[in-house]
């Protein structure tokens, strides 16, 4: 994603003046996620958390939705924030946090069914791209080299992008019991996110259709060996061309998202075995949900030097690994967020350690906080997301405590969370609009008022 990087004034925090839009002007407004903010509110103590709070967890329904119909269907389209675009990952992510509260709100009902549908078209245009346009429409990566459409805003193959629809339609389904969403359009998407999955796992020695080139002085953005990527031996594992910051993978199995997709697969066959009669396809998803996690088990824990076995970022089948965790969700810290390892699993436990600690190049520690960040912002820029998802798999009260004070001191002023900051710095930050992250931190308050009430109930959390 493009990066936009913002100073502001550190103290206009202090006046704790409410930075939603009017409400005439919000994109989207849902009485029962009004009713959840006014509740979670009052079980806030410290006001700034409470301000911010309030600031963040309706962003998405602020300020990033369009909705409507097509083909008398409900459609919505969700932009990630400073750019108009929807990416596949981020809008499941942006309205993730609102599907519980869609079993006695049938507009907010209606929205989230409309994003399933439009990731649905998404899909079916193309499965190897990361992000769409809202219809036809120019897009500054139109000259890729790479086989683009003009309803496409970025062709950036991730395997995330194709779980994380799955993700939402399965937990839509969980909460409201509407099955009508899984039409035979989903069905078609589904069985081609198969095929897809297949095509990238290489084994038949070929390539696959992918490739992918862009013109650019970032080398991340692009892929080496003539945009097919470094050589992965086809031992089962699924090939990613590039990782949830879409940033290229170095090597091709890149772990988190493997697991992500062994859970994905899991939850189609469930809902095809209880809403459809494609049981054979069901099968399929068993199957290759079977063989990606055995390769998982044989390929993905490695020994590291220092912290012993733990599960690398990313590897290739020949020996090779790379110990490393980038922010962007998945991730190796997000494991257990996503449901694909226990939280107490000691393997996930030294890893979390690792992730978190000096041994991984892309964790920073400074005067304003630490956390882990990524090549996508360079070096000594934080993710907040990182520290809100250190705050979620964690089980000790002072840690978590130390992420919302984190988190609170690194706003810069502004109410919102960002995409990057300074680690000395938190004025300097990249992405003033960035709306997952701010329905993240709001998902994290929303849970800690439902797990641990008492937390949200310490004043003056900014000193911890």
């Amino acid at each position: 994603m493009k990066n936009t990087t913002g100073t502001t004034d550190p103290h206009r925090a202090q006046t704790f003046a409410s930075c939603r839009p009017p409400a005439d002007k919000r994109a989207f407004v849902s009485e029962s996620v009004e009713a959840l903010i006014q509740t979670v509110r009052r079980s806030i103590a410290d006001e700034e958390l409470g301000w911010m709070f309030e600031n963040c967890f309706p962003n998405t329904l602020d300020t990033t939705v369009r909705t409507g119909t097509v083909g008398g269907r409900p459609d919505t389209f969700v932009i990630t924030g400073d750019i108009d675009a929807m990416w596949l990952r981020d809008s499941t992510a942006q309205v993730w946090p609102y599907v519980h509260l869609a079993v006695d709100d049938k507009p907010l009902r209606r929205l989230i069914a409309g994003v399933i549908h439009r990731q649905t078209a998404c899909i079916l245009l193309d499965p190897y791209a990361n992000a769409f346009n809202d219809g036809p429409a120019e897009s500054p990566w139109e000259k890729d080299l790479t086989t683009m459409r003009p309803e496409l805003h970025e062709r950036k193959f991730e395997i995330d992008s194709l779980c994380y629809p799955v993700r939402l339609a399965h937990a839509y389904w969980k909460a409201t019991g509407d099955a009508s969403v899984f039409d035979d359009a989903w069905l078609r998407a589904q069985q081609l996110t198969v095929q897809t999955f297949r095509e990238q796992q290489r084994k038949d020695g070929g390539q696959g259709p992918y490739t992918f080139q862009r013109v650019t002085h970032v080398a991340y953005d692009s892929m080496p060996v003539y945009g097919r990527g470094n050589p992965g031996r086809p031992v089962g594992l699924i090939q990613s061309a590039f990782r949830p910051s879409d940033d290229a993978c170095i090597l091709p199995f890149l772990v988190p998202s493997n697991y992500f997709a062994v859970q994905s697969l899991r939850q189609t066959a469930e809902i095809i075995r209880a809403v459809r009669t494609e049981h054979a396809f069901a099968r399929d998803c068993d199957d290759l949900a079977d063989e990606v996690a055995g390769a998982l088990a044989t390929y993905a824990r490695r020994i590291h030097p220092s912290a012993g076995e733990i599960i690398a970022y990313e590897v290739d089948g020949y020996g090779n690994a790379v110990f490393m965790d980038d922010t962007n969700i998945p991730s190796l810290l997000a494991l257990p967020y996503l449901g694909c390892v226990a939280t107490d699993d000691p393997v996930y436990r030294r890893t979390r350690a690792f992730v978190l600690g000096p041994d991984n190049p892309w964790f920073f520690r400074g005067t304003a906080g630490e956390g882990i960040g990524g090549p996508h912002t360079g070096y000594d820029m934080i993710w907040p997301m990182s520290i809100i998802m250190r705050a979620f798999t964690s089980d000790d009260d002072r840690e978590i405590l130390r992420c919302l004070a984190m988190v609170m001191t690194t706003h810069a002023g502004t109410g919102f969370i960002h995409e990057s900051y300074h680690r000395n710095n938190p004025a300097t930050f990249t992405r003033a609009w960035f709306a997952w992250a701010n329905t993240l931190f709001g998902e994290l308050i929303v849970t800690l008022h439902t797990r641990r009430p008492a937390l949200l109930g310490t004043a003056r959390i900014a000193q911890h």
